[in-house]
């Protein structure tokens, strides 16, 4: 008689509690559903990353109730509403216990089935206040319970509850209940979990004591035991949230992606391919594990299609590996290096000032910049003497690119990098000839990106991490004919073999033009290259710019880049271009043998079957005193080369050459294993007599052992 006076109490009011509220359909609020965390999808709509976007709110992905164990099911509903199953959305029997036991103020389990708290999630004026609700409240709920049941599916019912019911602190629904307490997805939770994880449901921020006594009432219901339960609930209430399950491998690009994204986008679409994306992270902390002693913890990675400029690979660090995850090595700005010294020479080979087969001095150097004297040396300490433009830029020697800097000038080189998008930071003039050596900061990407405009015959675009409709149009920057000059070159093994050998990590099986650089004090390297179809950049170094131990681009950064053309290229190899119009071959021959015969290429008009070096002035003036250094000279130590293979080279009269007072030896010219600090160097005569002295002080080097003392 109870069961049917409320029955007819409550049937009453449904009608006018109807009218208030909007029932929505199952498919509207599963649409509505918002995650905190945004996630990256590759090319294909493969997940690659979440990020955090709602810091007020956990909330992870919506679960369909086929991916929920069934232990959790179960607990739910016997914990909850046990009648689930059986009523209309109210269950009328348990509200008359209810109302019978308040009247005799009697504890009993309430009489709010699933679907009626449902309705409290879906609709924010039927909310539990603070103070309870209301009776139209009350009836509002019941009414929108009614409704759901006949409108919705129970399994409908029952997978939207556990999706929107909150729990612990900023936890709402059961994804992130599962994996912030237990490290799994809740299609893994077993029976004591799921027991905690409906204990929850009744007193969210309940002490761990309390969440254990209600999980074991929950396993009782089922029969089974509760003696782990006590342990399991201390250390799951523990633990504080982190990243979702699942691989986390752009942190990077997804940033930069979301900052791209129309506001509250959670699916954040990129041009990344996840497959490389997870091979080159892999790559990256391998080689750095490779170099453990040396003092490096960081690297960057960004591959680019050639065709339309898209970001296929983008890691902007080491990830754990190092103590400055967040920063993006990908746009940081760095040294960099040999690296600028193909576009040097296309420069020069395009304003016809020297061709692949001129004959450029190698010989010793001191070039004034913005900072002191920079002493430019060669990888294996020793000088060439003439040597071909081909050889010079393929064996990566700093003189001569030094030489053909100068033809141009700091104003030119500067413009025409800018012009390819590396936006320096100063005019020319400001970093002087060290420019050619690239003194300059820059970006991978940027960086990166100008090598592409190299592998489509000078013509640059933008890079980008999305698909745009309407890209900018490309521009032509560099003349085609220079350009193919200077690809012939950096993937000509033969040129670059005097440095590097035969068997370097810059040979590889199909086409590929690649070019190495390091940056002062050995804090940077660099690997940069592309093939037919792929523009590749690696960087490695440390973010806090300290130095690495005898880390340069060939040993550091070249192994990366090579595993990730191979992994590119495994199912065909890259094809060299074909040659533009205004590029013609010719055999040439050089005097002295300073070269042997070779087939060369040459921008057409500047064609030259022979070759000599001009006149040397070595020795065609008396010198008198020290020639070399200077008085008050700063030498920078070339990052190129690890310090113990670098030498200075004092030069003047014959004599004796004494520095900070332990003897050198005798001659017009001494080599010298420099060493930081300032010094002082005498020549003295044949008596003994001090003919000249000078102060000069040498930076960027770790401390090392001079083979003179």
């Amino acid at each position: 008689m109870k069961k049917a006076l409320l029955a007819g109490v409550f049937s009453v009011a449904l009608g006018a509690a109807l009218q208030a509220h909007a029932l929505p359909r199952f498919d509207e609020v599963k649409a509505a559903w918002q995650p905190s965390d945004a996630t990256l999808l590759d090319r294909r709509g493969e997940p690659l990353q979440t990020l955090r976007v709602d810091k007020s709110v956990r909330r992870l992905a919506w679960v369909p109730i086929d991916q929920m164990s069934p232990a959790l099911l179960q607990a739910i509903v016997l914990s909850e509403d046990r009648a689930f199953w059986e009523h209309s959305g109210v269950d009328w029997a348990a509200i008359a216990r209810s109302a019978w036991a308040n009247a005799f103020n009697a504890r009993t389990r309430g009489a709010s089935t699933l679907t009626m708290q449902l309705a409290g999630l879906i609709d924010d004026d039927l909310a539990r206040p603070a103070g309870g609700r209301s009776l139209a409240q009350k009836l509002g709920q019941a009414a929108v319970a009614t409704q759901l049941n006949a409108r919705w599916r129970k399994s409908e019912v029952l997978e939207a509850y556990l999706n929107l019911v909150p729990y612990r602190g900023e936890i709402v629904g059961i994804d992130a209940l599962s994996q912030t307490l237990f490290g799994k997805h809740p299609s893994g939770l077993d029976a004591d979990e799921a027991a905690i994880a409906a204990a929850l449901v009744r007193g969210p921020n309940a002490a761990p004591g309390t969440v254990a006594q209600r999980a074991c009432g929950v396993l009782k219901l089922q029969k089974l035991q509760c003696n782990a339960v006590g342990a399991l609930a201390e250390s799951a209430l523990a633990r504080r949230g982190g990243m979702p399950l699942g691989e986390q491998l752009a942190p990077h690009a997804a940033r930069q992606v979301l900052a791209q994204a129309k506001p509250g986008a959670r699916r954040l679409a990129s041009t990344l391919d996840a497959r490389l994306q997870r091979f080159a992270v892999t790559t990256l902390r391998r080689q750095l594990g490779e170099l453990t002693g040396r003092n490096v913890e960081d690297g960057a990675i960004v591959v680019l299609d050639n065709a339309s400029g898209e970001a296929l690979a983008w890691v902007g660090s080491s990830g754990s590996l190092s103590d400055a995850a967040e920063v993006d090595g990908v746009l940081a700005r760095r040294q960099p290096g040999s690296t600028l010294k193909p576009f040097v020479y296309e420069l020069a080979f395009e304003r016809r000032l020297i061709a692949p087969a001129s004959l450029l001095d190698d010989s010793p150097a001191q070039l004034q910049t913005a900072s002191g004297l920079y002493l430019p040396q060669n990888y294996d300490r020793d000088h060439k003497g003439w040597i071909s433009a081909r050889t010079a830029l393929g064996a990566s020697l700093n003189v001569p690119a030094v030489r053909v800097g100068a033809m141009l000038g700091p104003d030119a080189i500067a413009e025409r990098l800018n012009a390819l998008g590396l936006a320096l930071a100063q005019p020319g003039g400001w970093y002087g000839d060290s420019l050619a050596l690239g003194s300059a900061d820059v970006t991978l990407l940027a960086l990166t990106n100008a090598y592409r405009a190299l592998a489509n015959g000078g013509v640059v675009s933008a890079p980008s991490l999305v698909r745009i409709a309407r890209p900018v149009p490309p521009r032509r920057v560099a003349d085609a004919a220079a350009v193919s000059l200077v690809t012939d070159i950096l993937a000509d093994n033969n040129a670059r073999v005097r440095t590097f050998g035969l068997d370097s990590a810059l040979a590889t099986r199909g086409f590929a033009a690649v070019k190495t650089g390091t940056s002062k004090d050995l804090r940077d390297n660099w690997c940069l290259g592309f093939t037919d179809r792929y523009t590749i950049g690696v960087w490695v170094g440390n973010a806090s710019g300290e130095p690495m131990h005898g880390v340069s681009g060939v040993s550091g950064a070249a192994p990366v880049w090579q595993s990730l053309v191979r992994y590119l290229h495994q199912a065909a190899p890259s094809r060299a271009p074909r040659l533009p119009t205004g590029v013609t071959r010719l055999q040439v021959a050089f005097d002295d043998g300073v070269e042997p015969p070779r087939s060369e290429l040459f921008v057409a008009g500047t064609e030259q079957p022979r070759w000599r070096a001009s006149a040397q002035m070595a020795g065609a003036t008396q010198r008198f005193g020290i020639t070399s250094p200077r008085d008050g000279s700063l030498f920078a130590l070339d990052p190129d080369i690890p310090p113990a293979a670098q030498r200075m080279r004092f030069e003047g009269q014959a004599g004796t050459w004494v520095l900070d007072g332990r003897r050198l030896g005798q001659g017009a010219q001494i080599d010298w294993a420099p060493w930081p600090g300032r010094h002082e160097l005498q020549l003295l005569d044949l008596r003994g007599r001090v003919l000249q002295k000078v102060a000069f002080e040498v930076r960027g080097a770790s401390a090392m052992v001079s083979t003179a003392r």
